[in-house]
């Protein structure tokens, strides 16, 4: 059996390619809805979020022979405990990590992480808008709520624990946009009118992540982005397509019957 990692949409596909490839697959993910998504695709799913010790405990307790990691570009925490879980086991490790795109224009501006776009959009002012998920918006919240040249919009999940996380941090209920994606480029011109926004905050989250139609869209617009780079993991074995990690899966020594 393989251990996969598979929060991702495109993660997702990847499990069920190793699948009909004739392996068997206990995937992991987070929520419930997730969780759904795998089980209808007939695939057998853990839901929670682990350490890296329960992950070994998983791993063991299901016989799984290999680790393959498909969990979302920023989920660094998560990447690292799945690096560690595989070592721990002795068992191959496998990332898979959709393509980065390059973005390059003057109204782009790249950081290193959230704190840093959280201080470049203070100094930016205006209609901000957040489009980079409800885990980090705590940090952009502190940091520029209360700034009376700052409004802070949100774009996030439509989920009961981020309503009440945005109503905790005093994110007032007219600037949060709870909507599932991918967005087109016309919604996302809709949005950015809307709302008047003159910066918006993104990561580089490849094309699956529908990156490109929110950042051309706002460029239209003559809106800045700032652009969060892709944390810095040493994944050791890392692959951009399925058939790259279809291909060194039968390379490894294990055959699909035996996982």
């Amino acid at each position: 059996m393989i251990f996969m990692l598979a929060g991702t949409s495109d993660a997702r596909e990847l499990a069920l390619a190793i699948k009909t490839a004739g392996y068997r697959v206990l995937t992991s993910v987070v929520t419930d809805n997730a969780a759904k998504r795998l089980s209808e695709a007939g695939l057998e799913v853990h839901v929670g979020r682990l350490t890296a010790e329960e992950m070994v405990k998983v791993i063991k307790g299901h016989g799984c022979r290999v680790v393959v990691d498909g969990s979302h570009p920023y989920a660094d925490q998560a990447s690292q405990n799945a690096v560690q879980a595989a070592r721990k086991a002795n068992i191959p490790y496998i990332r898979y990590e959709r393509e980065q795109q390059r973005f390059e224009h003057p109204h782009i501006i790249w950081v290193d992480d959230y704190e840093q776009a959280a201080e470049v959009a203070a100094q930016k002012k205006g209609v901000i808008m957040l489009t980079t998920g409800s885990k980090t918006v705590d940090i952009f919240a502190r940091r520029l709520l209360g700034i009376p040249e700052v409004t802070l919009v949100v774009r996030l999940l439509p989920r009961k624990e981020n309503m009440e996380k945005c109503e905790q941090l005093g994110i007032e209920q007219r600037h949060i946009v709870a909507m599932q994606g991918p967005f087109s480029k016309a919604l996302n011109l809709a949005l950015y009118d809307h709302y008047d926004v003159n910066v918006m905050v993104t990561k580089e989250s490849g094309k699956a992540g529908a990156v490109d139609e929110k950042v051309e869209a706002a460029l239209e617009k003559g809106i800045e982005v700032i652009m969060i780079k892709r944390p810095k993991v040493d994944y050791g074995v890392c692959y951009h397509t399925y058939g790259e990690v279809l291909q060194h899966l039968k390379q490894l020594d294990v055959q699909p019957a035996e996982v």
